[in-house]
């Protein structure tokens, strides 16, 4: 569960390159594309140019190196030649990479094209929920500090959080522990000790927050068929904070939370 100096330096490895994945991501056009396309173009990445391994292929059966989930799915999407993104989509991608024998882990989502005011806002409320989660992160606080601010802060802007999955340790395997849950008591639960890495990744719903899985026995979708979102990051427990490992080149935490510990080198 505690990493070492050097099991910490494989793993900011990953995580960056897993952050170049997202900025490859970043320059496509997403309107008209297949979410098949897209899980082809980030294993081509991934494989032929970072000379990594997609984590996710093969883990538990599952045949693809991300997950897609578009609006109404919460997680787990089968990426499918039949999934047409369209204008007014919002989209989460999730992404695996192992690099010398240690696993990012890092999700985003995607707004395709002009959306509406409703779906702008849930996606920047789960952005921001997240962050505040990450905020909550120091070696002496508390798994349930987490999972309590995330929630607290989801259900002042009227959303739901899904408890049905959760942040997990993350290492030379991609599950480890502890369960990072996004709901919960301050001030309760696992006491975090430096050298520790996980990840953050709440998924909130417009309405309830009942999920259901498809016949598939992948994708996840909320009951009410209202939007869901979800943002993750893979992070680390510092002496005196936390490094957000796979922190991609656009994001500031400093301005969003005025926390210089929350920005990795």
């Amino acid at each position: 569960m505690i990493k070492n100096a050097k099991e910490i330096q494989l793993m900011r490895e990953s995580c960056r390159l897993l952050s170049l994945v997202f900025a490859q991501i970043d320059q496509l056009d997403l309107t008209g594309m297949s979410t098949l396309a897209v899980n082809d173009l980030v294993e081509r990445y991934i494989v032929d140019v970072l000379k990594a391994r997609p984590a996710s292929k093969g883990q538990y059966g599952f045949a693809y190196v991300l997950n897609s989930s578009i609006n109404e799915v919460v997680c787990h999407g089968v990426p499918s030649a039949q999934d047409i993104l369209k204008t007014g989509d919002i989209v989460n991608f999730d992404i695996t990479l192992e690099k010398n024998g240690y696993i990012a882990d890092s999700s985003k989502m995607y707004c395709v094209g002009p959306v509406s005011a409703e779906a702008k806002r849930l996606v920047d409320t789960t952005y921001a929920a997240m962050c505040i989660g990450i905020a909550q992160v120091k070696a002496g606080a508390r798994l349930g500090d987490i999972g309590h601010a995330i929630e607290s802060y989801a259900r002042q802007h009227g959303y739901s959080v899904v408890r049905d999955y959760c942040g997990h340790g993350i290492g030379r395997k991609m599950h480890e522990e502890p369960s990072v849950l996004h709901f919960g008591s301050a001030h309760t639960g696992m006491i975090l000790q430096a050298g520790m890495t996980f990840t953050i990744e709440p998924m909130l719903n417009q309405g309830k927050r009942t999920v259901y899985v498809r016949d598939d026995g992948w994708t996840v979708v909320t009951h009410d068929q209202l939007l869901s979102a979800q943002f993750e990051h893979t992070v680390l427990v510092t002496q005196h904070g936390v490094e957000v490992l796979t922190r991609r080149p656009e994001e500031s935490f400093q301005h969003l939370l005025g926390h210089k510990s929350l920005v990795n080198n």
